[in-house]
C-alpha cells in the first residue's frame, strides 16, 4: 500500500488542475476560429524569479507599486502560477478584415502597418477580438479551477513581471497562481 501525504497529495493536485485549465484554455472559443493563446505553467525557480521580477517592477512602476509587492507574496505562497497570454498585435484574418476602429485605427490596414511598441507593460496596439480572446480563455481557467476547488486569482502583475523576463511569447500575459490551502491566500490580502 503506498501512502501519499496531504502536501504531496496537494501538490500533484494543484498541477493536475493547471494542466486541465491549459485545456480549458485551447478549448475556449475564439473569435473568427483563429487561436494565438499561449499558456505556460511555473513552479519552484521560475516562480521565484517572477516574484523577484514583481518586486522590481514595483521599484519602476509609479503606480499599483504596493500590488506588485503583495502579489510577489501570494506567487511565492502559491503551488503553481499559470500564464495566460495572446499574440494580438496582428488581427484576425487580415484578408478578410472587419475594420471594427476598436483598435485605434480605421482599418484593419492601418493596423497591421501602425507601430507596435512597448508599453510600461505590455506591447500594444493590439487587436480587440485578440483581447476578447483572452478574456474568454482567462474565463474558462478560473472556471476550471472553481470546479476543481483550486483558489486562484486573475493578476495583472504577474504578466507585467513575466514580460520583463522574455519567458513567454506574448503580447499580453495575465497570471494565474493556483493554491490549495486551509483558506484562500488571495483574498483579505
Amino acid at each position: 500500500m503506498t501512502i501519499i501525504k496531504s502536501k504531496k497529495a496537494e501538490e500533484d493536485a494543484t498541477l493536475i488542475a493547471a494542466k486541465l485549465m491549459v485545456a480549458s484554455a485551447r478549448t475556449a472559443p475564439k473569435t473568427r476560429g483563429v487561436d494565438r493563446i499561449v499558456t505556460m505553467i511555473i513552479t519552484g525557480k521560475e516562480k521565484e524569479n517572477v516574484a523577484k521580477a514583481m518586486e522590481q517592477k514595483a521599484k519602476q512602476k509609479k503606480i499599483l507599486t504596493s500590488s506588485f509587492n503583495r502579489d510577489a507574496e501570494n506567487v511565492r505562497n502559491s503551488a503553481a502560477v499559470l500564464l495566460v497570454g495572446v499574440k494580438g498585435t496582428v488581427p484576425k484574418k487580415p484578408e478578410r478584415p472587419i475594420d471594427c476602429g476598436a483598435c485605434g485605427y480605421h482599418s484593419c490596414a492601418e493596423f497591421i502597418k501602425a507601430e507596435k511598441k512597448m508599453g510600461e507593460d505590455f506591447i500594444g496596439p493590439v487587436c480587440m477580438f485578440e483581447a476578447m480572446d483572452l478574456g474568454i480563455a482567462l474565463g474558462s481557467v478560473v472556471k476550471m479551477a472553481s470546479e476543481m476547488n483550486i483558489d486562484n486569482r486573475l493578476m495583472y502583475t504577474i504578466g507585467a513581471a513575466v514580460k520583463t523576463l522574455d519567458m513567454m511569447e506574448a503580447d499580453v500575459i495575465i497570471g494565474v497562481p493556483l493554491s490549495i490551502s486551509g483558506k484562500n491566500i488571495f483574498f483579505d490580502r
